[in-house]
């Protein structure tokens, strides 16, 4: 029997969907830097995303649980440049002492980086919460990274943006098409997809 196009994989393989509680986590926020808020690589909706992410780090941080901070790292005179204001993480989600920060290259937050290492150190378990940008880049491919490890993973849609972007034949693809494309493969089959916040208080 053919699955409908409505079926996900996670349904067809039966993965749980349901939503963890937060406080059951860890949380992981991916490139929430000053990168993504003007300029070439300004994201609509990063604002909003941001506001989300700070509400997201203070209930983890009340529930005490881990917290770990991604940024990409591109390099001296680009727009990811960690040692300059354009790169640093914004002052709404910046990190405290004691909440590790893991610097990366690529998309994926776990590929050459100490993430995993750094979340086994802290005694985390298998559930991982992700927010951050872009959506279609990087915290898609980390949550495709988590999966493959063995993590649970949870995007949260609300703390998360993206761009418009070109497609092949020219179309311009607004960046709300994008972003609910990123969700919609995330939760096919990586990990599941909180609205907001709340979802998992």
């Amino acid at each position: 029997m053919t699955a409908s196009a409505s079926t996900r994989l996670r349904d067809v393989i039966g993965l749980d969907s349901r939503l963890p509680r937060l406080a059951d986590t860890a949380l992981v926020l991916i490139d929430f830097q000053n990168t993504y808020r003007s300029g070439v690589m300004a994201l609509e909706g990063a604002g909003p995303a941001l506001a989300a992410g700070a509400r997201l780090l203070a209930a983890a941080r009340t529930a005490g649980v881990p917290v770990v901070h991604v940024v990409n790292d591109g390099g001296e005179g680009t727009p990811y440049d960690v040692r300059a204001e354009i790169g640093a993480i914004s002052a709404e989600v910046a990190p405290v002492d004691g909440e590790p920060v893991v610097v990366k290259q690529l998309p994926d937050s776990f590929q050459d980086t100490g993430l995993d290492e750094t979340l086994r150190e802290l005694g985390t378990g298998r559930d991982l919460v992700l927010a951050g940008f872009m959506t279609h880049m990087c915290v898609a491919s980390t949550a495709q990274g988590a999966f493959t490890l063995g993590y649970r993973p949870t995007v949260v849609a609300e703390a998360t943006a993206t761009r418009p972007l070109t497609a092949h034949d020219g179309t311009v693809l607004p960046a709300a098409t994008l972003q609910a494309a990123a969700l919609t493969t995330i939760a096919d089959l990586f990990g599941t997809v909180a609205p907001t916040v709340d979802d998992l208080l």
